[in-house]
């Protein structure tokens, strides 16, 4: 097979890396755009720089959602492996990364006979993925940057070695698996973008955007709206300049009347309402939370009404339509890991048929209250009736979210005093 080779890789993630970490940047809240304006002068805006986290509360709406549960049918007891490896961080760091950046990669390796798994960020890893599995054909990641973000130790993915460079330093290690230990997680990937879409979209960007300039022209308002302008008509040409700060602060402002007799007069000007920013910032917060999946509650702008759990699935249908894809695109590709974390436990190349009854398993997207409990519990009595054993506890786990007991229920025995 002839590989497009480590050059290639490296100038295919140095062309996306921008995009990404500019992704990075609008979750973390620290990316500045230059503003465009006609009134403000730049030197003003600059003094009331708006920030604002929408696209974090996007990114985190959707992935605290996604809690992966464990793997059904483990029949190569891949969830010790990864048990092995903190699953609590390790799970939301693969899911979270890759609604960031679009995509993540698990870099998986061996060491004293413990396999490790290592999430990568999309800003330090890419590789061309075969279609039909999902898995790499050859992946390259840096390991490691200096504070200028240039590489420090970087690694070279092929299907039977793995290279590691560090330096002038190069050290190849034989792969088992005949796979590239950098296996992709991937969200909504399709075949125009196979490593995915990011859930920082360019509209929820320009959403943010806009609500941000928004936020900084109603700030400046604010000062004029507090400080109202004032003027004076009808003074003497011979009065005395007055100390615009002493003006504006005086409670008691004191005019005589000039040798003519006149007196000036006294006025305000109308000061701009704060009204039509409100309205500007709701419909900015709509734009977002339609892109989103969200609801204005989301985002702040809190309804008069306490919603029901029922209400508020109701109200995220779009979210969790959102959830369900993402757990079947990364359910993919987490079953990927587990595949090749298999093949390196046990140095031997398993036929990736042989994962087929492997289902990964995700906790409910929205958790049960009680009065959701009650309604499910008459469901599946009625649905038992029906159809004797057609839910089980187990599958009123996957509804439900919740673990029963597992004791034995006790059996009940007649009276044997008569």
């Amino acid at each position: 097979m002839e590989y497009k080779g480590i050059e290639y890789l490296k100038n295919k993630l140095a062309r996306r890396r921008f995009r990404v970490n500019m992704r990075y940047e609008q979750y973390a809240m620290k990316h500045y755009e230059n503003e465009p304006g006609i009134t403000i002068p730049p030197e003003i805006r600059n003094q009331y720089r708006s920030v604002l986290g929408w696209c974090a509360k996007g990114v985190d709406s959707l992935a605290d959602r996604l809690v992966f549960r464990d793997f059904d049918n483990d029949d190569f007891e891949v969830n010790e492996i990864f048990n092995a490896n903190n699953p609590d961080i390790f799970f939301d760091s693969a899911v979270l990364s890759a609604l960031i950046g679009s995509c993540s990669f698990v870099y998986i390796s061996k060491a004293e006979d413990q396999v490790r798994l290592q999430v990568i960020e999309a800003s330090n890893a890419t590789g061309i993925i075969d279609p039909i599995t999902g898995l790499l054909t050859e992946g390259y990641a840096v390991l490691n940057r200096d504070n200028f973000g240039n590489p420090i130790s970087e690694a070279y993915f092929l299907p039977q070695l793995t290279t590691f460079i560090d330096g002038k330093t190069v050290t190849n290690i034989t792969n088992p698996t005949n796979h590239p230990l950098l296996v992709p997680i991937i969200h909504r990937p399709d075949a125009v973008r196979p490593f995915g879409r990011s859930r920082i979209t360019r509209s929820g960007m320009y959403y943010q955007k806009y609500a941000k300039r928004t936020l900084e022209r109603a700030d400046i308002t604010a000062e004029f709206y507090s400080f109202p302008q004032k003027y004076v008509v009808g003074l003497s040409n011979e009065a005395e300049p007055m100390d615009s700060w002493k003006a504006a602060i005086s409670s008691m402002l004191q005019f005589t009347k000039d040798d003519d007799g006149d007196s000036p007069k006294l006025g305000q000007f109308t000061t701009s309402s704060m009204t039509p920013f409100t309205e500007q910032l709701k419909t900015a917060a709509a734009g977002f939370a339609g892109e989103m999946g969200l609801t204005l509650d989301d985002l702040g702008f809190i309804s008069e009404n306490p919603s029901s759990v029922e209400a508020i699935k109701a109200s995220h249908e779009n979210l969790r339509l959102a959830g369900r894809k993402a757990q079947r695109s990364f359910g993919s590709g987490l079953l990927n890991v587990a595949y090749l974390a298999a093949c390196l436990r046990d140095n031997y190349q398993y036929e990736r048929s042989q994962f087929m009854n492997t289902v990964p398993r995700w906790n409910p997207l929205f958790e049960a209250d009680a009065n959701m409990l009650s309604i499910i519990g008459d469901g599946a009595i009625k649905l038992n009736q029906a159809i004797p054993g057609f839910m089980d506890k187990e599958t009123v786990r996957e509804i439900t979210g919740v673990k029963g007991s597992d004791q034995e229920p006790p059996i009940e025995t007649g009276d044997n005093n008569g």
